[in-house]
């Protein structure tokens, strides 16, 4: 999924923690939310986030895992 138009970095808003464009809802958040079993469809209802759209939340999803597709693990010792 291409993310590049839905996330955005800028160091005034959230302090530089990726965000949903045009939110201050943070990649983070909607992580969280969906690591405790929150739905796509629930985080863009009226319960959670109504402005987020089930795009944007997998947005958020392929820019988490675009990030720790780099992790490079060296092993100690």
């Amino acid at each position: 999924m291409n993310y590049q138009k839905r996330i955005t970095i800028n160091p005034k808003v959230m302090v530089g923690k990726p965000v949903v464009a045009g939110t201050r809802i943070t990649v983070e958040q909607v992580l969280t939310l969906l690591s405790q079993g929150v739905t796509a469809e629930e985080l863009a209802s009226e319960k959670y986030y109504p402005q987020l759209t089930k795009a944007d939340v997998y947005a958020a999803v392929a820019y988490a895992k675009d990030r720790v597709e780099d992790e490079r693990v060296y092993p100690l010792g």
